[in-house]
């Protein structure tokens, strides 16, 4: 009785050890399941992931649409030398002076304009001037000019001097990027018609400009020609007019390249011969440091008075002469353009993040 008892008991007890084993093995499993199947939960980014996380998404939402290149895309081949992009923009100011006309010159046969020295071409009409600027580019200074002419939405008309060019590249692409004419003023400003200055040195002080100008613009520039100090001769006239480059003398002079000049005296100066004379080419300098501090109020004179801004372009460019590149090229000793890489700045240096 005792022994069925015992073995009944053992029984019992197997069987609860049993059960229980295979409940705490069942529950175990349950428990570990979820890990193998969902997805972990991101851990939160730190203030700084965050803000570079947005960064990111509005950098793509920008240039949304826009397919991205093949992950082996073959590099694209080296651009030609082109004339830089020139920028257009709305004027923002609804009172600017503007413009009133363009006038596009044939400059074949190298006519002169500017009555000062040459009365053939007679082409504007009561109240409209143009507006030009000697000895550029200069820190500073043109850049001054450059603004006061953007605030009122108008144009000008640069004679580049060879060697500032070379100094300042990029002032200059400044001035033509802004939809301004740029031509030349020789290369280092010399009297062309001085006792010592032969008919060959002449000529080489054209051209060199013209290629140092060329040089700086990475285009060829309009060809529009002042002589220094409007000092010409028969000879060199003739030359220019075989080269088919148009003269610029002047109507008026501002006279801000005086040392006693100021920006006063520069608006009395024009406005004074501006009045009497009705219309004109003026001349004036954004070499000069005054002509860029008188130059906005000048503009507000003008368009108090009832002037009208007439702006010159080119038929056609001016071709410089491969011996006047390479001796320019001689003279930055800068290396051949065969040696050097024809793609533009763009296309190389980018930025792509700016404070």
């Amino acid at each position: 009785m005792r022994n069925a008892f015992g073995l009944m008991l053992a029984s019992v007890l197997a069987a609860v050890v049993i059960a229980g084993g295979w409940y705490f093995y069942s529950s175990r499993s349950d428990q570990s399941a979820p890990k193998t199947t969902a997805a972990r939960a991101a851990d939160p980014l730190p203030a700084a992931a965050k803000l570079a996380a947005k960064d990111d998404v509005e950098t793509t939402a920008a240039i949304a649409g826009k397919p991205a290149a093949p992950a082996a895309a073959p590099a694209p081949a080296p651009a030609p030398v082109a004339a830089p992009v020139q920028q257009t923009s709305t004027c923002t100011n609804p009172n600017a002076l503007g413009v009133s006309r363009v006038v596009e010159i044939d400059t074949t046969g190298g006519p002169g304009f500017g009555f000062e020295q040459y009365k053939q071409f007679d082409f504007l009409a009561d109240k409209e001037v143009v507006l030009t600027f000697d000895d550029s580019p200069w820190p500073h200074n043109t850049p001054a000019v450059l603004k006061a002419l953007a605030d009122e939405c108008t144009k000008g008309l640069f004679f580049s001097v060879g060697k500032h060019a070379t100094w300042h590249p990029e002032i200059l692409r400044q001035v033509l990027a802004q939809g301004h004419t740029v031509g030349t003023h020789t290369w280092s400003h010399l009297n062309l018609n001085g006792k010592k200055m032969t008919e060959q040195q002449a000529k080489d002080e054209i051209e060199k400009g013209f290629s140092a100008v060329k040089w700086a613009l990475g285009t060829n520039p309009s060809p529009f020609f002042r002589f220094p100090q409007l000092q010409q001769n028969p000879a060199l006239v003739s030359y220019l007019g075989s080269r088919n480059v148009g003269i610029f003398s002047t109507d008026l002079d501002s006279f801000d390249f005086r040392k006693e000049s100021t920006p006063d005296k520069i608006i009395s100066n024009v406005m004074t011969k501006l009045d009497k004379l009705g219309k004109g080419i003026i001349l004036m300098h954004d070499f000069q440091k005054r002509t860029g501090e008188a130059l906005p109020t000048l503009l507000a004179r003008l368009k108090a008075g009832g002037y009208k801004i007439v702006q010159i372009k080119a038929k056609t460019t001016f071709d410089s002469l491969p011996e006047y590149d390479e001796a320019v090229l001689k003279e930055l000793k800068a290396p051949a353009p065969s040696a050097t890489s024809t793609r533009p700045v763009s296309s190389v240096v980018q930025t792509v993040s700016q404070r």
